[in-house]
């Protein structure tokens, strides 16, 4: 696949402390499109730093109209879509240019690397995402607190990691988490039992998902060989499931009370 082929595509608000490390890994590329939801910070004087980035500011709905408003955005067959937080690791470039040794995927996922303050972890709870697509082919929809890319065809899957590093004050992630707990509540609710799987089931259990995800994530997933990096992380894993308990603790209680 030619690199002139692809254009990287990244959401922003205030992303100061991340842009930079992302945007260096991607000077292979002809264009970088940025669609920020109105930054107060130094996203856009970063953004100008780098010549081959085109930088849309576009007021914030949610993500999924924003990513699709992105991938509009782009003018190559192929987009890559990234977070601020990611960063591409050594070979990526290299990878996406042999890609035509595998042609007739519409999609190619890539997995991470879970870096605490520039340490790596050796393991994660972060999901493979779908990284590269074809414009023309795939689309995003959403799925509660997320989105998730629709694929008609095949998909392909990337040797490379990429590196989530997240430099953003812990404030702005608490901030986050709550609107992800708050989506997520929702599509919990709405969903009927017979549709929900196991790690859904146990997250409406409202108890046992924060117990499982602090056991699975130190334990299980050997964050305790990590140190104080890896307690942050268990403690970050466990308090977003909390938050989620008790935003649907919340909506059930609500529901009691108007009886």
């Amino acid at each position: 696949m030619q690199l002139e082929q692809i254009t990287p595509l990244i959401l922003t608000w205030n992303e100061d402390p991340n842009l930079r490390r992302c945007l260096d890994q991607l000077r292979w590329a002809a264009e970088v499109v940025i669609v920020d939801s109105g930054s107060t910070d130094g996203t856009a004087q970063i953004a100008a730093e780098f010549s081959n980035a085109r930088l849309i500011v576009r007021p914030f709905d949610d993500h999924t109209t924003q990513w699709n408003f992105g991938v509009d955005a782009t003018r190559t067959d192929w987009v890559l879509s990234l977070d601020a937080d990611y960063i591409l690791g050594a070979g990526f470039e290299q990878e996406l240019a042999a890609l035509s040794q595998e042609p007739g995927s519409d999609a190619y996922f890539a997995d991470f690397r879970y870096l605490i303050y520039g340490k790596p972890l050796r393991s994660c709870l972060y999901p493979p995402r779908a990284v590269l697509f074809c414009k023309d082919r795939c689309r995003y929809q959403s799925d509660g607190h997320t989105q998730l890319l629709q694929i008609p065809g095949i998909t392909g899957s990337l040797m490379t990691k990429i590196d989530h590093d997240d430099r953003k004050p812990l404030t702005r992630w608490f901030t986050s988490q709550d609107k992800y707990a708050q989506l997520e509540a929702e599509k919990l609710i709405a969903l009927k039992s017979a549709d929900l799987s196991l790690q859904d089931r146990i997250r409406r259990s409202m108890i046992l998902g924060p117990l499982v995800v602090f056991a699975y994530t130190l334990l299980l997933r050997g964050a305790i060989l990590d140190g104080w990096h890896g307690w942050y992380y268990t403690f970050q894993r466990t308090i977003a499931e909390v938050m989620l308990s008790l935003r649907l603790l919340e909506r059930r209680l609500v529901k009691i009370s108007n009886r």
